[in-house]
């Protein structure tokens, strides 16, 4: 991380954590109570943090607009990203620690890691794409591909496709789902939904699973293209 080697961990994790909101907003804009909330800080702070930041040319702020990253903060960010998804990764083929368990390690590890090991890691486990959980791993050049998906809850029995991708923050979701041995890359078949915020009937395999609306929600797929066809489903 040479061009940022005086970065604090705090900027660091604030950076990211824009990036990742940013990326899921329809403006690309981000609030400082979103961010606070993701930082589990209050929004004093992280409005503090935020005018730091742009005081850096890391973001640009707009009063009642909400924030965006700067391409200097952007480049930032997808250098922590990579940092922390080559590590979870390396923990988890190579020192056998369970996926639910790397994230913490990951987010502490991230802000340490220098050029020359991040390459060594890279190398050792053949240049990966995804980390554990599907997320996307950016370049060295900080490039990212990050297509599309959808959130499992949203589909209709009958809907087949693909689990690509939850999110990393909640150790509970990734227990649950490794004791049932479903994993990013599983192929799915949606077989039955509950009303009113009623849990799915997932078939993976050969097992149908019950996945409760919190998690159906944080598990993105990919359909397959009839079905997104039929489902009329759009990106979200």
């Amino acid at each position: 991380m040479a061009k940022w080697d005086e970065a604090s961990a705090a900027v660091e994790d604030y950076v990211k954590s824009i990036y990742v909101l940013q990326s899921r907003a329809e403006d690309g804009t981000v609030t400082t109570t979103a961010l606070a909330e993701r930082m589990g800080v209050t929004p004093g702070s992280a409005s503090a943090m935020v005018r730091r930041l742009a005081e850096q040319g890391l973001a640009r702020h707009e009063r009642y607009r909400g924030v965006q990253l700067t391409a200097e903060g952007e480049r930032l960010a997808l250098e922590v990203l990579r940092h922390h998804r080559l590590l979870e990764l390396y923990l988890v083929e190579k020192l056998g620690i369970p996926w639910d368990k790397v994230h913490a390690e990951a987010e502490v590890l991230e802000h340490v890691l220098s050029d020359e090991l991040e390459e060594a890691i890279a190398r050792k486990l053949g240049h990966p794409t995804h980390d554990p959980h599907g997320d996307p791993i950016p370049t060295p050049d900080g490039h990212i591909d990050e297509p599309p998906t959808l959130s499992l809850e949203r589909l209709e029995p009958g809907a087949r496709g693909r689990f690509v991708r939850i999110s990393d923050s909640d150790p509970a979701m990734l227990r649950y789902l490794a004791e049932r041995g479903i994993k990013p890359g599983d192929e799915f078949e949606v077989v039955d939904r509950q009303p009113f915020g009623g849990p799915l009937f997932v078939r993976f395999g050969s097992t149908v699973h019950a996945l409760g609306g919190d998690l159906a929600r944080s598990m993105r797929v990919l359909l397959h293209r009839a079905d997104a066809q039929s489902q009329n489903e759009v990106s979200d």
